[in-house]
């Protein structure tokens, strides 16, 4: 008798206020078989919800959301989850935007510029326990440094 390992896909909940880019990652991630989309939630008090019931590998979590945003939705499932692994996505390519996600304890960031192969590489190490910024701030190629 032959023993088959099958290895755990990562299991993603998604929070962003756009329908279209909340589907199309969920789209996207599932066409990778290492991705397991769990959740879709359309604001912060709706993830923290959704991250406390369903304890995800990994939350992409929007900071510009309506009823509770990114920051203090970041804050809260850290205080109520703390080995959650979070990564904060986000329009703004201010590095301070990704400063205060990692203060608050997020373990990455990438901004929505970011080519979709980044934010897949940022899962993945995100997910083996490491930290992650992406190239466009990381790099210094954003408007302004952080300081």
């Amino acid at each position: 008798m032959h023993e088959t390992h099958v290895k755990e896909r990562i299991r993603i909940i998604i929070a962003d206020d756009h329908d279209v880019l909340r589907e199309s990652w969920k789209f996207f991630l599932e066409r990778d078989d290492r991705f397991s989309v769990i959740g879709l939630y359309q604001n912060g008090l709706e993830a923290i919800k959704g991250a406390v019931a369903l304890l995800p590998d990994i939350i992409l979590m929007d900071i510009n959301m309506a009823v509770v945003n990114g920051f203090e939705a970041t804050r809260k499932i850290i205080e109520l989850i703390p080995s959650a692994k979070i990564i904060g996505v986000s329009v703004n390519n201010h590095p301070g935007y990704a400063l205060k996600m990692l203060e608050l304890g997020a373990k990455g960031f990438v901004t929505k510029n970011s080519p979709f192969s980044e934010l897949i590489h940022a899962i993945v190490k995100v997910n083996g326990g490491h930290e992650y910024v992406c190239d466009e701030i990381s790099n210094g190629n954003s408007q302004s440094h952080i300081t």
